[in-house]
């Protein structure tokens, strides 16, 4: 039965009569409920009714509208630091790359800006059991220090850089190691230097080709290990490098000290030799000098140069000659004296220093310790 049926009793189910009554509220009640209250707070007077209270209400709707508006383009401010670049984003397309200051950009959802430290050093490590070139298990440790270079790249060109690092250090590390054989890969000097400088490279080759935004700063190994069943085989070839290593070092440091006192023995020789030659040569010409001046005296005074020639000739042959020398034609017995042996050594020394002229004649030994001699007499001419 409908509500304005006869019998209905006559009941508008939204009039709101009657406690008892379930229908809906009266929506112009409601309206006028929410205006007072609303009215007392943004109004002037909080009891006014009327025309007043609904522009006081529209005037603190605009203000709280207007202050929405400063504090939504106020959140557009941002700071970039020192080691950081904004990337500005427009809609979600890339707009522009912002230096270190304070900027400003259009609030969200109309622009974004994103912070990409440029000057942070990451690092990744990656581990390895790999075949070299003469087929033979090694195993490679290796980490890769890296940083942003273009953070435009590194944000858009590829979903995750890190990742893909990783992967181009396994790729060129198994490209590397490939191409080596063991013993060159366990030489320190030949072998891992020469890995690291080639793994850089192609790192970076392969980081720059995919657009990563990624620069790699240095590439660390570790001492490379075998398998586990050769383990101290590996040991002692790394013993015997080692070994090696401490010997040629001990050769260059015995080889810089030898060499200079070489070089110095050789220098201190060469001079003795020119001083001992410079000495033969003085002495040649003083003793050419000397017979030149002794034959031209002798040209001048022929008999009175032989004799004397002959004096000094016979006076150093004598000299040291324990003889006395004696003319068997004249003199008779005399008495000799010892006078060198009771003198001792120095008067023998003195003796021998300056030893008598003894022209020679016949000889006799002085035989024992005494007896009788005849003393020593001129040689007469032509004798």
């Amino acid at each position: 039965m409908v509500w304005n049926e006869p019998g209905g009793g006559g009941k508008d189910p939204w009039s709101g009569g009657g406690r008892g009554d379930q229908g809906p509220p009266d929506l112009d009640e409601v309206f006028r409920q929410l205006r007072r209250r609303f009215g007392g707070i943004f109004g002037r007077g909080g009891g006014r009714r009327g025309g007043g209270n609904g522009h006081a209400a529209g005037i603190g709707f605009g203000f709280l509208l207007g202050l929405a508006v400063l504090v939504w383009l106020a959140s557009g401010i941002y700071i970039v630091d020192e080691a950081e670049r904004g990337i500005v984003l427009r809609l979600g397309r890339y707009t522009a790359t912002v230096g270190p200051g304070p900027h400003w950009h259009i609030p969200y959802p109309i622009e974004q800006v994103f912070k990409v430290n440029v000057k942070r050093v990451d690092e990744v490590r990656h581990r390895a059991q790999m075949l070299t070139k003469d087929v033979n298990l090694v195993q490679m440790s290796v980490s890769v220090q890296y940083r942003v270079m273009d953070p435009k790249d590194y944000l858009f060109s590829v979903r995750d850089p890190e990742y893909t690092l990783e992967e181009a250090t396994e790729s060129a590390l198994r490209e590397v190691v490939g191409t080596k054989k063991l013993d060159d890969i366990l030489s320190k000097a030949g072998g891992r230097d020469v890995i690291v400088q080639e793994m850089e490279k192609k790192v970076q080759a392969l980081l720059d080709s995919y657009h990563t935004g990624l620069r790699v700063v240095k590439v660390n190994m570790e001492s490379p290990q075998p398998p586990q069943a050769v383990q101290a085989a590996f040991q002692d070839a790394i013993k015997a490098e080692e070994d090696e290593d401490r010997y040629k070092k001990q050769a260059e440091a015995y080889e810089r000290d030898i060499i200079p006192k070489a070089e110095g023995e050789a220098q201190r020789i060469i001079q003795e030799a020119e001083g001992y030659k410079q000495m033969v040569i003085d002495n040649a010409r003083g003793e050419t000098s000397r017979f030149l001046q002794t034959l031209e005296a002798y040209r001048r005074a022929p008999e009175i140069s032989r004799k004397r020639l002959y004096l000094e000739t016979m006076e150093a042959v004598l000299a040291n000659v324990s003889k006395i020398v004696i003319d068997t034609d004249q003199g008779g017995n005399l008495l000799y004296l010892p006078l060198d042996r009771m003198m001792g050594a120095e008067g023998a020394a003195a003796g021998a220093a300056s030893p008598p002229l003894r022209p020679p004649a016949t000889a006799h030994d002085t035989g024992g310790d005494g007896g009788h001699r005849r003393l020593p007499v001129p040689l007469r001419e032509g004798r």
